[in-house]
């Protein structure tokens, strides 16, 4: 049997993809939108002796195995026609390609990881979240090139989901609409204190600082996003105002600030860990102060929170951890909170994914030779796989709100959101 038969005897014949190989085979849909090229014998040994469909992450990252088409309708193809690769599947593989000797040689091969793939990424849960480990864990994702993520994210470089105001918005238009947003629901005014925990590269504090006239705090584990936002904050003549510290959030001395923001953060925190983290925020503000906590979620807390074999936690978010919306909110509450609002934004985020999809599509030789190929590639294939996981409601990203009341229960919260959409 051939490399290109290969696979598609485990996509189905009648599938809507070309499979073509460097031994000149091919199959599938002739002239299909999406083809997959399959540049290596080895890239058999990936899939069989993988986990689940890590095989095909690892052979594409590797670039054993090379997509042609758009990325997104790619894996939603590859989505509808495999689903996930069975044990079964994997045998009914193993049976065709040992009577082939060049396959045959390549499959009884097992195979290092990728360099891409987190080494550390298979931890108990119970090991995890020292604070020497969430900074090596942050160090993983964030700590590639600050470059690189000016070509995905654009001028904006905020990496969180994007609130879209109409349908024809452009990303940098939903990204400062949703940092205004963050800021009018914790009704933000000048001389206030804003605490900006996983501050990324900056863009709320100086938001709030430009926007609203607020003095504040932004605090990242990642070193190179500290060095960038000071730096960004001293160009937009802002030093006066707002400051992003190398820092974890847990060593933040000062306290008494009128308000908390933490966008995208509460996903690295860990189950165990939300009640301490949330009692450490509420610690943070004075009576009548709000936190808005701006995280991902799952739809639901019935399934396990987390796939230790998984392309995410092992390439993207090591010790990532996401838990369902009620049972945030519960932990909010727990720990002193009133939760006044809480929205769920998984299609925004779905937007805006696709527009950081479209910004490496177009600085895509950019990005490799900065990166490198394999990094890129994680960056692609993890990206569009989100598009997919927001828009099919796998995940979803809430914004809820919680108030410190005053003594006497105040909550200083008007009778109804004035904030907006």
């Amino acid at each position: 049997m051939t490399l290109a038969r290969v696979f598609e005897q485990l996509a189905g014949a009648a599938a809507p993809v070309e499979f073509t190989a460097y031994d000149g085979s091919r199959a599938g849909s002739p002239g299909a939108d999406i083809r997959v090229d399959v540049r290596s014998p080895y890239a058999v040994s990936y899939l069989l002796h993988s986990p689940g469909a890590l095989g095909l992450a690892r052979a594409y990252v590797t670039g054993m195995i090379d997509i042609d088409g758009d990325m997104i309708a790619a894996l939603t193809t590859m989505q509808q026609i495999l689903g996930e690769v069975t044990p079964r599947d994997k045998a009914r593989i193993l049976r065709t390609v040992m009577r082939d000797p060049l396959l045959r040689g390549a499959v009884t091969r097992r195979l290092d990881p990728p360099p891409q793939e987190a080494p550390f990424s298979r931890i108990p849960s119970w090991l995890r979240h020292s604070k020497k480990r969430d900074a090596k864990a942050i160090s993983h994702h964030y700590d590639v090139s600050n470059t690189f993520y000016e070509w995905v994210l654009g001028p904006s470089m905020a990496y969180t989901c994007a609130c879209y105001p109409r349908e024809d918005a452009t990303l940098e238009e939903a990204q400062f609409h949703k940092h205004d947003l963050v800021a009018r629901k914790l009704a933000l005014r000048p001389g206030m204190r804003l605490l900006d925990v996983g501050c990324g590269w900056g863009g709320m504090v100086m938001h709030a600082a430009r926007e609203y006239g607020v003095k504040a705090l932004g605090v990242t584990l990642s070193k190179q996003q500290a060095e960038w936002a000071q730096k960004a904050i001293a160009d937009r003549g802002l030093s006066d105002l707002a400051e992003v510290r190398h820092l974890d959030y847990r060593d933040v001395t000062e306290s008494g600030f009128d308000a908390v923001s933490s966008i995208g953060l509460t996903e690295h925190i860990g189950k165990q860990n939300l009640p301490s983290y949330f009692s450490f925020l509420y610690g943070k503000l004075r009576t009548g102060g709000r936190m808005l906590n701006h995280t991902i979620t799952r739809p639901d807390n019935l399934a396990p929170p987390r796939k230790e074999n998984g392309f995410i936690n092992r390439y993207v978010f090591p010790d990532g951890e996401l838990e369902g919306p009620g049972f945030i909110q519960m932990k909010m509450n727990d720990a002193g909170f009133e939760i006044r609002h809480q929205e769920n934004l998984r299609e925004h985020y779905a937007r805006t994914l696709t527009g950081w999809c479209r910004n490496l599509d177009e600085r895509w030789d950019d990005a490799v030779a900065e990166v490198g190929d394999g990094t890129a590639r994680v960056w692609r294939v993890y990206m569009a796989g989100c598009v997919l996981g927001f828009n099919q409601n796998w995940i979803q990203l809430h914004q809820t709100l919680g108030v410190k009341l005053d003594a006497d229960g105040s909550s200083h919260m008007p009778l109804r959101p004035d904030w907006g959409s």
